[in-house]
């Protein structure tokens, strides 16, 4: 079975074009963060605008230039999904975005054989970017990155409530829901899942947990929290399916496993 060892790939040079490409797409959104344009609906509670596209445009032709025989597939236009490509969110909290809250995102991040290998996330409104490779540890502005190692109780985490479209999700998430607001100090719900990640993997939140997301919202952020130490699988405890299902629960090891145990009841 081939493996992310036997692809020979330079992660180097592609954590480079990954920093690049969301360098752009940055650039993009926050050229167009005080007027946002075509603002429209993609389904209930899911907004799109001229700003994810060009952002996505941008981000595909850096990504493409760099490494023309990987795949890529962007949230707005689609692409081509293979064992190894790439997954980008342009803009990540485009409800935010058209509000004017700057807690957005431009997601970048590389797979190969359902484990994330390169993984940028640029906030352009905070100033921030985050980046990572596999095995190379994770990163902000330069800066090395650590989860938090404080006590469950003691603990605030950040969660994602269900589209409008995916409220019979609502009859599943929200026991677990409770149960965390009952166990934690608090909870956080900032409405950008790369970022969530980020935050989880600088240990300025102590956890992320949300259902049915996309991968290109979540393979970057994954990734950043797996290399400063934290642990990510979906709510059954799997190390690979997050990425498919969309259902990710993120956080320092001790954190994880009670969390597992309030998802289980």
């Amino acid at each position: 079975m081939t493996t992310v060892d036997d692809l020979g790939l330079d992660l180097d040079a592609l954590l480079g074009a990954a920093l690049e490409a969301a360098a752009a797409g940055g650039a993009v959104v926050r050229d167009a963060f005080a007027a946002p344009s075509n603002v429209r609906e993609k389904g209930p509670g899911d907004l799109v605008s001229d700003a994810d596209h060009e952002s996505e445009r941008v981000v595909r032709e850096v990504l493409t230039r760099a490494a023309p025989d990987l795949a890529f597939f962007g949230e707005e236009a689609g692409g081509d999904r293979a064992d190894v490509g790439w997954f980008v969110d342009p803009l990540d909290g485009t409800a935010n975005f058209v509000h004017g809250f700057p807690v957005v995102g431009v997601s970048v991040g590389l797979v190969a054989f359902d484990v994330p290998i390169v993984a940028v996330v640029d906030a352009p409104m905070l100033g921030d970017t985050y980046a990572a490779r596999l095995g190379g540890g994770a990163f902000r502005n330069g800066v090395r990155l650590s989860v938090a190692s404080r006590d469950v109780e003691r603990s605030i985490c950040a969660t994602g409530f269900p589209f409008r479209s995916k409220r019979d999700h609502l009859d599943d998430y929200l026991p677990v829901f409770t149960r965390a607001l009952r166990t934690f100090e608090d909870l956080r719900r900032a409405g950008a899942a790369s970022l969530d990640l980020c935050f989880t993997a600088s240990g300025v939140l102590d956890g992320y947990f949300e259902t049915g997301l996309g991968t290109w919202d979540v393979a970057a952020g994954g990734l950043l929290v797996r290399e400063a130490g934290g642990r990510v699988t979906d709510w059954d405890g799997d190390e690979h399916a997050w990425l498919s299902s969309g259902d990710i629960v993120a956080a320092p090891p001790h954190v994880h496993e009670r969390m597992l145990e309030l998802i289980a009841g």
